[in-house]
Formats: C-alpha cells, structure tokens, sequence
C-alpha cells in the first residue's frame, strides 16, 4: 500500500464517482433507458474502487494496468445492452453512456475529481443537448444521393408466378447494370408474394429505377412493382 494514498482518499474518490455516476444515471433514468440510475452508478462507483485499488497496491502502474482492464471490462458489459431487432440495433448509445461513465470513475479513483466532474459535464451534454440536432437530422428527408444507401426492387405476384417473377426480376437489374446481393421473400400468403431484389449498395438513378419498376409490372406474371431505399447500418 502505498503511504500518500489512505483510507479518506478512497472515501472521496468514491463519494466523487457516486455522485457523478448518479447524475448521469438520473437523466438516463428520466429517459427510461435500459441502463438507468443503479448502473451508472455502479459503474462509475466499480471502476474507481478497481482503480483505487490498483493505487494502493501498485502505485502509479498499477492503476495504469487496472485502467486497461477496466475499459475492456465495460466494453463487455455494454455489449450485453447491445440488441438487434431486425435490421434495427438498439442500446448502443446506453453501451457508450456506461463505457464513458466508466472513464468518470476512472478519473474519480486516479484522485483527479475535477476532471471527473469534467467528463460528467460532457456525458450529460452528449446526451441532452445534442437530441434536438438528432431529431432534426432525423427528420430530414433521405436523400439517396448524399446517402449510402441499400435499394430494393419491389415484385408482388402469384405463388404460381414466382419462378417467372423472380427470372425476371433478375433478368431486368441486369440487363441495366444493377448488380444483386440478393434475393428475398418478403411475404407469402395463399393469394400473392412479395420479392423483393436486395442491390449491392451503390449509386443510383432514381428514374431509371422507375422505368425498371415500370416495366417490370407490365409483365402479365406481376401484379405490381415498385422500389425502396434505406440507409446502411
């Protein structure tokens, strides 16, 4: 143990990280995020008790060490908060409110509570100030153009129709140079198909999609066609 660092050391560093990992937590909580009030202030209060510790034991390096290890450690536990819901993933920002959160203890138990305070102060800018540029990103149209974006060729036909359907799909792209990933059933009942062409994501021509569309609902196996885009995860 080292003489300079004591027991009312470790009292502050904690007190600083509980506090802090507290009021970062009570705006997640506010939110009703997955990671709210108790786990940020775990975190926060866990990553400066292992760094305390690591001062204590080994001195400057061992806090340096411990401080590794606790980065990959939260690395771990936010990817536990991590989902995938169809082509959506959710919880990665409550992942990097924790990860960062973890660096708040980290600075309270290396005996720098200033900068703690500091790192704090941006977390909770990070996630309050910067949402209405975020909604108005958001809701701005997307635009293909300036987007890296996935296109989908749109077929809807009979069940007896899909062999032909889907030939003819693939037959169309080619023939004007779009080049598929794939392509998938979207929907299948007893009265129609949905297919849909998944492109390899590139730029395209938007009327020239629509004269594919267009020529592809002419044929008398297809009910209708149209196309889709979506931005790239």
């Amino acid at each position: 143990m080292t003489a300079e660092h004591g027991f009312w050391d470790t009292a502050l560093a904690l007190s600083v990280s509980f506090v802090l990992g507290a009021i970062i937590g009570l705006e997640r909580q506010y939110r009703q995020r997955t990671a709210g009030l108790r786990t940020n202030v775990l975190v926060a209060v866990g990553a400066a008790a292992f760094v305390d510790l690591g001062i204590r034991m080994g001195g400057a390096d061992g806090s340096v060490r411990v401080i590794a290890y606790v980065v990959s450690g939260i690395g771990f536990l936010g990817a536990g908060v991590i989902m995938k819901d169809g082509g959506q993933v959710r919880g990665l920002n409550t992942a990097a409110t924790l990860w960062s959160t973890a660096a708040v203890g980290a600075f309270s138990g290396s005996g720098l509570p200033g900068e703690a305070a500091l790192v704090a102060l941006f977390i909770l800018a990070g996630n309050t100030l910067l949402r209405p540029l975020v909604a108005f990103v958001d809701r701005r149209p997307l635009r293909p153009d300036t987007t890296e974006a996935l296109y989908r060729m749109h077929v809807v036909c009979r069940p007896e129709h899909v062999s032909a359907a889907r030939d003819l799909l693939a037959d169309e792209l080619e023939h004007h140079h779009y080049p598929i990933q794939d392509i998938e059933t979207l929907s299948e009942g007893d009265d129609y198909v949905e297919l849909a062409a998944l492109l390899v994501p590139t730029s395209a021509d938007l009327k020239e999609l629509d004269t594919v569309s267009e020529h592809i609902a002419q044929s008398p196996d297809v009910i209708s066609a149209t196309w889709s885009v979506s931005t790239t995860n």
